[in-house]
């Protein structure tokens, strides 16, 4: 199973916010066991400092990289180094590259060529190339848009969250998801919302409901309003299953 796989997460700390660490880290718990937990950079640095607690509070091991030249980034070829080490020991199923650097694209295709599961976690600049060379790819931005807000002040009335428009999504992504239900259909037209939301990913590394505002897939599905959804209760199957159909 997908929760089961050993992963090597390496950070690239010049590429990687460490204010979204913690939403990181827990990103990462959802695709398996963090059994490698290693962060580069050059720890010298006097901006580095603050990376200190979050670091004991993850147990993330730092990993020292002098920029021995300008404008040479030195992590990246450590990180680079690193992988290819971990790759060859045979002491993980997958890696998580947390960085908005393109750089790692080349890594991330080698890694998947060796049968590895990579995860690809950055922000938003994150270059194309890099991004569709994982499997999946994360935008730290949706992850930090996830957290849940802090309650209101006493006395204060709590502003309400609005609720971001799925109509305003590119009309790309409606027709990425009509598509994929089409390739997935049985003969009453239905697709599993399991496989639907596994084959999005292999198109297109970076779908993800929660770019859109939308904690689950099935809810950005329904709020597009160009698909039919069925919730069927499965006597093997603890729970509902749900189904998928583009509108006729």
């Amino acid at each position: 199973m997908e929760n089961e796989l050993r992963l090597a997460v390496l950070i690239d700390a010049d590429n990687a916010p460490r204010t979204a660490l913690r939403e990181i880290m827990a990103e990462v718990a959802v695709y398996g066991t963090p059994t490698i937990k290693r962060i580069y950079g050059d720890w010298t640095a006097p901006n580095m400092g603050s990376w200190k607690p979050l670091l004991l509070e993850h147990a993330i091991t730092p990993f020292q990289q002098y920029s021995y030249t300008t404008g040479k980034n030195a992590t990246d070829s450590a990180m680079i180094i690193d992988a290819m080490d971990v790759l060859y020991s045979g002491n993980c199923d997958g890696f998580v590259l947390v960085s908005s650097d393109s750089d790692f694209t080349r890594l991330a295709t080698r890694l998947r060529e060796a049968g590895m599961k990579v995860y690809g976690m950055g922000e938003k600049k994150t270059p194309k190339p890099f991004i569709v060379a994982c499997d999946k790819f994360v935008y730290i931005e949706s992850l930090k848009a996830a957290e849940p807000s802090a309650p209101a002040p006493a006395g204060k009335s709590a502003k309400k969250k609005t609720q971001p428009q799925a109509e305003a999504s590119p009309l790309s992504v409606r027709e990425l998801i009509a598509q994929s239900v089409e390739d997935l259909a049985d003969e009453d037209g239905y697709a599993y919302l399991g496989d639907l939301g596994t084959l999005l990913i292999k198109k297109q590394p970076d779908f993800d409901a929660r770019n859109y505002g939308y904690a689950k897939l099935s809810r950005f599905i329904a709020a597009l309003g160009c698909f039919e959804i069925d919730e069927r209760h499965n006597a093997n199957y603890q729970g509902t299953q749900v189904f998928v159909r583009n509108k006729k």
